[in-house]
């Protein structure tokens, strides 16, 4: 008489399971050259939060760590610095510019007036007057990104109003908003051709959340520099979203909800058909391909909290 066949083992309870998970991603990260394949397969089952474990998967996954070990420290030195110069170059104050500016000729004259007891007359130059509409006038960049900057400080002012990381009147919220804004002004004077749109500030929020909690100091301490590159390289990825002249083609937002409509058409009609309906009653002025989006972020929020 033939034996049964045997029955396949239990799996593994779910602390096993999570200690086996960890240790290969923590393998996976100890060699010299990382094989990034194998990292993401590890992380499409899920990161471990244990020792900065996810921030680091994530810079290696969005390409803002070469998979080389040895070469870390070289690369996130360079682009530290190149975002320290972006911030000089784009987050100038007009007021403290103009300031400095006579605060030199202040000096440099002081000795010339003293003799004959004149008082100082600054000398304003074309890119430093107010009214300047010189491409170089510190004014004429700060007055075209205003009406920007102000719908970013809205944006973001709004970001998980649930999470004091985020919001409350503490310095550490404060700060934290601030890190926010200079990530998504420096993104939109870099590309002129987006700039920010709103939404922006949900993408960019996990990536500093993560890397501001980084257990080691040093990492938490860049961590606004490591979100700008991340930012860039995740949006890099589906940028045409955000174009507004490509929102009725193929590769536009349109295009985007149409082909992710037939996905979840073709799996969950149901789903589908609650989405379109639910649209309809939310707002019929508004627009239904905006409407639609917000729905499909509610439920990737969602599931992603599950």
């Amino acid at each position: 008489m033939a034996s049964s066949p045997r029955s396949p083992p239990p799996p593994p309870p779910p602390r096993e399971f999570e200690i086996s998970r960890q240790s290969r991603i923590f393998a996976a990260l100890s060699k010299k050259v990382i094989d990034l394949d194998e990292l993401r397969m590890l992380a499409a089952q899920g990161v471990p939060d244990a020792a900065g474990v996810r921030s680091t998967v994530w810079k290696l996954l969005l390409g803002y760590l070469p998979n080389d070990r040895p070469l870390w420290e070289q690369e996130l030195a360079k682009k530290r610095s190149q975002y320290a110069a972006f911030k000089d170059e784009f987050l100038s104050n007009p007021v403290e510019t103009a300031r400095q500016v006579e605060k030199e000729g202040n000096s440099n004259d002081n000795a010339e007036h003293v003799d004959n007891g004149l008082l100082h007359r600054s000398e304003v130059t074309q890119e430093e007057h107010p009214l300047s509409l010189g491409k170089t006038s510190v004014w004429n960049h700060f007055f075209e990104y205003a009406e920007i900057m102000e719908q970013i400080d809205r944006d973001v002012k709004r970001t998980h109003p649930d999470m004091h990381f985020f919001c409350g009147d503490s310095s550490f919220a404060k700060s934290n908003q601030e890190s926010l804004k200079n990530v998504l002004l420096i993104f939109a004077k870099l590309n002129a051709g987006i700039r920010y749109v709103q939404g922006m500030n949900e993408i960019l929020a996990p990536l500093f959340f993560v890397f501001r909690s980084d257990p080691d100091d040093k990492n938490a301490k860049f961590a606004e520099a490591d979100s700008f590159f991340c930012f860039v390289e995740l949006l890099s990825g589906f940028r045409d979203n955000f174009c507004q002249k490509l929102d009725n083609s193929a590769v536009g937002i349109r295009g985007t909800l149409a082909k992710l409509s037939q996905l979840v058409t073709k799996y969950d009609a149901e789903l589908q058909h609650h989405l379109e309906i639910t649209t309809e009653m939310d707002n019929v002025a508004a627009d239904p391909g905006v409407q639609l989006c917000r729905h499909y972020s509610y439920m990737g929020h969602a599931i992603e909290r599950s």
